[in-house]
């Protein structure tokens, strides 16, 4: 099968084309009506259709004579705990847990938060309000009680479910002081928290409202799978933000099924029954997606990975587990990889594993730079695909498609359109830009399916963040550019364009060079008040190799490298060496940050940030260098 020749089909009828990968579920009712539009021309899909997620991902396999088959391998070296789960298990713990929260009240509708950590019971909790038609909103386990209660008060769950604690490397965080604070902050009360107690050193201390898992579990009865519409929204999840109210993405049930069925074997290459892992969390939208219900509705087996790419043990870990578990295809973000090779810089824990079971490596959630992408091609010997997406989209937007026809991997981008996704370029007035010109990415319309449905509560907001800008497409925030074959280069997002001096320059071009330098292990570059220029670039990199008699030739020869590549126009000339760069707990670097501390005393530390000591660091490199505000 030819990629163009399919992507076009999906372009040029997009109703038949989805209609095909729609019948690849089993519905309790087939749909009739495959797409219409609203006054905005916004995608609805399969309306008239109706199912239920939980009896795709679990129950039909077990009628098909799989239930002995491994849904869910738990590997957890925080906790030294392994445990294989078959479809039979599964459906046993989640039709009880349904059957518990049903006895408490919850039906078709209510929402419910889920606040646990990597564990399975996590997974019974999405799939068990899945079950009854409940709209499920997982918030990172261990976000502060703050963020937490932002969003109590936002989707007003009648249920928190959580649990003792979660664990990082080699510390216990109390999740279950976290919700009671949480609750005590927020303005809406919900009716029960129910509480997993992990049997860790963490006392757990039920209130009149708390519930014990597992005694609910155990006095509760299995229930079935409820028939539910297409539309019915099946979770909500909460865009990071710094400030202000969260922006909570709203998905359906029968369009997101579908496109996850679909891209399971078409971008993935995975086969009923293969191992599948990515190795995210379940409280982003990658874990949603490719940890939960992907792999589960087209009957692979999923890793949930409780640890960390180093330091659960060490950098051999993720080696490991590919070759315990027979893993296919491996999906992580470019950070996992760049920690890994910061550590083991040879490669040498590779080695020691066979990992002959790997077919493809898929990279997302930040950009890959192209020493990152080669290391890891070198090493592992498989085709690297990095692709991209958003928690809007819910599955990927641009690609390498495995499942049809493998194209020549290009440095530096995120592949060609995935089928359904018109991606065009276009300038500040809307005008589709030629290859080669750099502008905004937006998706003509109509959209495929699993697009976001709207924002919870707030369908102006909706609007104006993503259909207002450029009537007639979907506006996705970022930056990049088409070459002549249609390969697609994401530069970051829009507020990455720095002006310098009037020239708009990207950041993520400059990061590129940086990383380029063969002593660079990771880096950050983004823009910082300058009287001059209005802005100048400033680079933030940390070293494989703590080396300080080396640092300011390392230092000089970066600037000489940007020099060289972009030119003096982009005015590079400052580089700070640093022990490490601020992230989310997903992995993604916050320049936002960067540059807020840099250029404002009023910044606020983000709710996704691994670590908030870290803010003090880089203070205090700033003040030591002479930088933004601090400047003397």
């Amino acid at each position: 099968m030819k990629y163009l020749d399919f992507y076009n089909k999906s372009i040029q009828n997009p109703a038949e084309f989805w209609k095909q990968q729609a019948a690849e579920l089993s519905w309790f009712q087939e749909p009739t009506n495959i797409l219409e539009s609203d006054q905005n021309k916004y995608s609805t899909w399969f309306s008239d259709g109706e199912l239920n997620m939980s009896y795709l991902c679990i129950d039909k396999h077990i009628e098909d004579g799989f239930g002995n088959q491994n849904a869910i391998i738990y590997d957890s070296p925080v906790s030294n705990t392994k445990e294989f789960i078959s479809f039979y298990k599964l459906q046993e713990e989640v039709s009880k847990l349904a059957g518990g929260l049903r006895n408490l009240g919850i039906e078709k509708g209510d929402t419910v938060i889920i606040y646990m950590p990597m564990i399975p019971q996590a997974m019974y909790a999405m799939l068990a309000c899945a079950r009854l038609g409940a709209i499920h909103s997982v918030v990172f386990g261990g976000f502060a009680p703050h963020e937490l209660a932002i969003r109590i008060d936002d989707c007003k769950p009648k249920m928190i479910i959580t649990a003792s604690n979660g664990i990082e490397i080699d510390r216990l965080i109390p999740y279950k002081p976290f919700v009671d604070e949480a609750i005590s902050l927020a303005s809406f009360k919900p009716d029960n928290v129910i509480v997993f107690d992990r049997g860790s050193s963490v006392k757990v201390i039920l209130n009149e409202q708390d519930i014990d898992y597992e005694t609910l579990v155990s006095k509760s009865s299995p229930v079935n799978s409820v028939s539910l519409a297409s539309n019915h929204p099946l979770y909500i999840l909460y865009t990071s933000g710094t400030t202000g109210k969260p922006k909570g993405v709203v998905r359906d049930t029968g369009g997101y099924a579908t496109a996850l069925k679909f891209s399971m074997k078409i971008i993935y290459g995975v086969e009923p029954g293969d191992v599948f892992w990515a190795a995210s969390d379940v409280g982003w939208v990658v874990g949603h997606s490719y940890i939960v219900y992907g792999p589960l509705l087209n009957r692979n087996t999923t890793v949930l990975f409780e640890g960390k790419p180093i330091k659960t043990p060490d950098a051999s870990t993720f080696w490991r587990v590919i070759s315990e578990h027979q893993v296919k295809v491996m999906f992580t973000a470019p950070t996992a990889i760049r920690a890994i090779k910061k550590e083991d810089p040879e490669g040498d824990f590779i080695n020691k594993y066979d990992i002959s079971s790997l077919k493809y490596q898929f990279l997302a959630g930040e950009r890959c730079d192209v020493s990152t992408l080669r290391w890891t091609e070198h090493h592992l010997k498989v085709p690297v695909i990095d692709h991209w997406w958003q928690t809007e989209s819910g599955w990927p937007m641009l690609a390498n498609m495995a499942g049809v026809e493998l194209q020549d991997v290009k440095a530096g981008s995120v592949g060609k359109p995935v089928c359904g996704y018109h991606i065009v370029i276009l300038d500040h007035d809307g005008n589709e830009q030629p290859a080669n010109t750099e502008g905004y990415v937006a998706v003509k319309l109509p959209l495929p399916p699993g697009m976001l449905r709207n924002i919870w509560g707030n369908p102006e907001r909706f609007q104006a963040g993503y259909l207002q800008q450029f009537p007639g497409y979907y506006a996705s925030g970022d930056g990049g550019y088409k070459d002549e074959d249609d390969y697609v280069f994401i530069t970051g997002r829009v507020d990455d364009i720095i002006n310098v001096a009037g020239h708009r320059l990207s950041t993520a071009e400059m990061e590129e060079i940086v990383s380029s330098h063969k002593e660079v292990a990771e880096c950050a570059v983004f823009g910082v008040f300058c009287e001059i220029k209005g802005q100048k670039p400033l680079g933030l990199v940390v070293l494989k190799n703590s080396n300080s008699n080396q640092e300011e030739q390392i230092k000089e020869e970066i600037i000489q490298l940007v020099r060289k590549e972009i030119g003096p126009v982009a005015s590079f000339k400052d580089v700070l060496v640093v022990n490490r760069l601020p992230k989310t707990r997903s992995g993604k670097i916050l320049r936002k940050l960067l540059r807020q501390i840099s250029d404002d005393l009023n910044f606020n530390i983000p709710s996704t940030i691994d670590d908030p000591e870290i803010v003090n660091e880089i203070t205090t490199v700033y003040k030591q260098n002479n930088i933004g505000q601090y400047k003397i």
